[in-house]
């Protein structure tokens, strides 16, 4: 076996799922778990800004990216979303590989990768394994209708574009369910842990 072999594991899950809570509870067992929404926000300040404002004129402010103007941009524009992606998830892409390649260096085993829209994005390929969050529906629309400034509307609009759930769980690996406690939730990572530390000692 080599000791530098490294499980690369995609963690995503439908808004209102509980992803972030599960993202904590993965980093509270002492894994690395790297968040594509903090890279993107990341280059949205820097790297990506320069050329974001040559495709979209005007929606960067102080050399940093005004998310709500860009959203006005591509929001209901399947092309201008296109182009956006063609520009940032390359970037985000070589960020991931340098971020996992320091981990592997620091000498982890398992790296999580917190990513919204991993199925929706073919980013599935990446990964040694995908987890899944997931809740049941009645529970997730309650949480996300309970969020400031959300309606019915928007929800469903982010429903649209978000792979089902029921996909999503037929593609996992492994699951955790959230509407069941934090505790038990925090079992199943913890069983999902063990899985795949087995697996590195294959």
């Amino acid at each position: 076996m080599s000791e530098h072999k490294m499980l690369r594991v995609g963690l995503t899950g439908s808004i209102g799922m509980g992803k972030s809570t599960t993202a904590q509870m993965f980093r509270a067992e002492g894994v690395a778990v790297l968040d594509s929404d903090r890279l993107v926000h990341d280059l949205y300040q820097g790297p990506a800004a320069a050329e974001i404002e040559r495709a979209f004129p005007g929606v960067v402010i102080d050399g940093v990216v005004d998310r709500q103007r860009l959203a006005k941009h591509v929001l209901d524009d399947p092309a201008a979303l296109k182009r956006l992606e063609t520009i940032v998830h390359p970037m985000v892409w070589a960020a991931r590989d340098a971020l996992i390649e320091e981990r592997r260096q620091k000498g982890d085993r398992i790296v999580v990768f917190d990513i919204p829209l991993l199925f929706e994005t073919g980013a599935e390929k990446d990964f040694d394994a995908i987890v899944v969050v997931t809740a049941p529906e009645d529970v997730q629309k309650a949480r996300v209708l309970g969020r400031d400034g959300m309606t019915r509307e928007k929800f469903a609009s982010i429903l649209l574009k978000q792979t089902p759930d029921s996909e999503k769980r037929a593609r996992a690996d492994f699951v955790v369910h959230t509407d069941k406690g934090l505790e038990a939730a925090r079992d199943e990572v913890r069983n999902i842990l063990k899985a795949l530390k087995a697996r590195l000692e294959i």
